[in-house]
Parts: structure tokens; C-alpha cells; sequence
């Protein structure tokens, strides 16, 4: 069972990611946590608002706007990485965050390499889905690799110069 890195603590997911080809009907949703693709849940949205169990995901090349209309409704976003060499999900996180607001849980699913969690913290990333062979607990320390930060971001949106000088 995968594990759930969230704010540095690990637990485990009870969150069931669902394929773009398959999504279940919609009877065997009331259950269970479910996340869905973005295109099926906008879709369906009308049976699905105010379903606290579902969420969605997105891909890289999905754009950051299509969550736009649902947001509200989330509770859990999850932004797939097909490959550790593909960054536009850093993009999309910090899209979500900033541009619309969102303030659950943004979730990096898929392939990202420890280096990349401080960074995916900074972009608004609050919870990361490791795989059963990875040391998760090594993965939650890498949260905090660095002590402080120069540049604005989700996680501070003051730069290292003006608080200086405050």
C-alpha cells in the first residue's frame, strides 16, 4: 500500500487513484475515497459536488485551469508526475495554489525523486504519495533540506532581501 507523506508525517492513503480509462459508475462512489481525472469529475460534476470523498487528479498535460469551475468542491487535488524529468506539475501546483486559491490537499502522485520535495513543498505541494519500496520516512526529512529560501513562493511569499530589511 503506497504512503503518504503529508506535512512531513507519514500515514497511510486511503485515497484510490483512478485510471483516465477506467472510472467507476458513479454508484460505487458514495464509498471509499476516490480520485478521479479532471476531465471525468467536470464531466459528472453535478452528481459529484459536495462529495467530500472525491477528488482529482491531474496530468502534466492537463492545464492547471481546468479545476477552475470545481474547485470549491475539492477536497484533494493530485498532480501526476509520468516521469521525474517532467516538471510542468510544478507549474500546475503553483497555478493551484496561487491563481485559484485552493487550500486543501495538493497531492504529488507518480514519479519525483526525493530531490525534488523541498522544491514541490515550495510550489504549494503539502502531501506526496511514496511507494511501498521507497524510505518514506528519509522522503519526509527531505522537507526540510534547507533552512531558509531567497526566492518567493507558495511556502513564502516574501523574498529573503525584504525580510532583511524589515
Amino acid at each position: 500500500m503506497p504512503k503518504l507523506t503529508n506535512n512531513g508525517k507519514l500515514q497511510a492513503d486511503d485515497w484510490q487513484v483512478v485510471s483516465k480509462e477506467s472510472a467507476p459508475a458513479l454508484a460505487e462512489m458514495f464509498s471509499g475515497q476516490w480520485l478521479v481525472h479532471v476531465k471525468w469529475y467536470v464531466e459528472n460534476q453535478e452528481e459529484l459536488t459536495n462529495r467530500n470523498n472525491i477528488g482529482v487528479w491531474l496530468d502534466s498535460d492537463d492545464e492547471a485551469e481546468s479545476v477552475s469551475s470545481v474547485i470549491g468542491h475539492l477536497p484533494v487535488i493530485g498532480v501526476n508526475f509520468p516521469v521525474f524529468t517532467d516538471g510542468r506539475g510544478f507549474s500546475i501546483g503553483r497555478t493551484i495554489r496561487e491563481r485559484y486559491k485552493f487550500t486543501g490537499e495538493l497531492r504529488a502522485i507518480g514519479n519525483f525523486m526525493q530531490d525534488q520535495l523541498f522544491y514541490l513543498k515550495r510550489c504549494g505541494f503539502d502531501a506526496f504519495i511514496v511507494g511501498d519500496k521507497v524510505d518514506a520516512e528519509s522522503m519526509a526529512k527531505s522537507l526540510a533540506d534547507f533552512s531558509d529560501v531567497y526566492q518567493a513562493a507558495v511556502d513564502q511569499p516574501v523574498p529573503l532581501f525584504r525580510r532583511r530589511l524589515a
